[in-house]
């Protein structure tokens, strides 16, 4: 199988999408904030626009920070020691991209690197980094994956994160993807060494295919022992039609949980991964951990037995581990996860 799929892999030359102009990324939304500090690393300055005025936050000087914030519904910056107003603001590196941290006071602090802008959203302060697709995959792999993921699980998750980012651009109006699971969770730029920015070197442009197309490709941390389709969970879906496969790691080790929610919630549940995710939004994102349950009545409650985390669709995180514990490599994993698919080459 393994040397089956490995020849499969096609120098494709197709131009998706996202082509050089970089994927769009709203982050922090989570947080509402209303106000953000934003400060250059110690290695570049940054060029900060705003109205028709340019600043330059020099690191390790004493104009080292902007704080942007939102107040009535109205934009403003504090920058060198002056109060400007703004309808929007951009960051730049001197010659383009550049690494920054963006800052929630007292809730979070990131590192990017791109280029950024800050508008108001329905009184709030919308952020939207503009990266390279590359660094938006490890960003991904790094925020997707536990620590001690073996490189040839972190290779196949690279490969399934690129691929949806290079096939699903364009799920939001005003950009193009956000920081959270209704996308793909990324939290930042991991460090140049790190194990995801090597699995996503080591897999560079490549991307899955089906009937000679990139298909936006899912994951979920664990299948149940058997994969699900969207049919399944109630979702649409095009491009690929996500056969449903056996997963010997979680079937052998099931992911077991237990919840008692109201019969109100429970009927929610019908409305498959999306009355799923709406109960976790408003529960938390724990609240019901996936979509292969069992329901009972106890008096006025409902208790839920089940196994599983996520919507069980495409790759099994917890089995791709497995699969690299045992010796395999990432293309065996998303042979197994992905039948009757192949491996493209996004050209650059």
């Amino acid at each position: 199988m393994k040397k089956l799929f490995a020849s499969l892999i096609l120098l494709l030359a197709f131009n998706p999408a996202c082509g050089g102009q970089g994927l769009q990324i709203s982050v922090l939304s989570r947080y509402r904030a209303k106000q953000m500090e934003l400060k250059p690393l110690p290695t570049q300055a940054l060029v900060v626009h705003v109205s028709h005025e340019t600043f330059v936050l020099e690191p390790d000087s004493s104009h080292a920070m902007a704080i942007i914030r939102i107040a009535a519904g109205q934009l403003s910056m504090d920058i060198d020691g002056q109060h400007v107003a703004a309808k929007s603001i951009r960051a730049t590196g001197r010659t383009g991209a550049a690494d920054f941290v963006l800052t929630v006071p007292g809730r979070v602090s990131r590192h990017y690197f791109g280029t950024l802008a800050v508008v108001a959203h329905r009184s709030v302060l919308s952020a939207i980094v503009t990266m390279d697709l590359e660094t938006a995959v490890a960003s991904v792999v790094q925020a997707e994956t536990e620590p001690q993921t073996p490189i040839e699980a972190l290779k196949a998750q690279a490969v399934v994160t690129r691929s949806y980012f290079v096939a699903a651009k364009g799920r939001h109006q005003g950009f193009d993807f956000c920081d959270l699971a209704h996308c793909q969770v990324l939290r930042g730029r991991p460090a140049p060494e790190s194990s995801a920015m090597r699995a996503t070197a080591a897999t560079r442009g490549l991307v899955l295919m089906y009937a000679n197309k990139p298909f936006a490709a899912m994951f979920t941390r664990s299948c149940a022992g058997r994969t699900r389709t969207p049919a399944e969970d109630g979702l649409p879906y095009s491009g690929y039609p996500y056969f449903p496969v056996i997963c010997d790691y979680c079937r052998k080790n099931p992911f077991r949980w237990t919840r008692t929610i109201s019969a109100e919630d429970a009927a929610r549940l019908a409305k498959g991964e999306n009355g799923r995710l709406a109960l976790c939004r408003r529960l938390g994102w724990n609240a019901i951990p996936s979509d292969d349950f069992t329901m009972r009545t106890d008096g006025h409650r409902i208790v839920l037995n089940a196994e599983g985390q996520g919507h069980g669709i495409g790759l099994c995180q917890r089995g791709a581990e497995a699969m690299a514990e045992s010796g395999a490599n990432f293309c065996a994993i998303l042979a197994h996860y992905f039948p009757n698919t192949s491996l493209g080459r996004r050209s650059e």
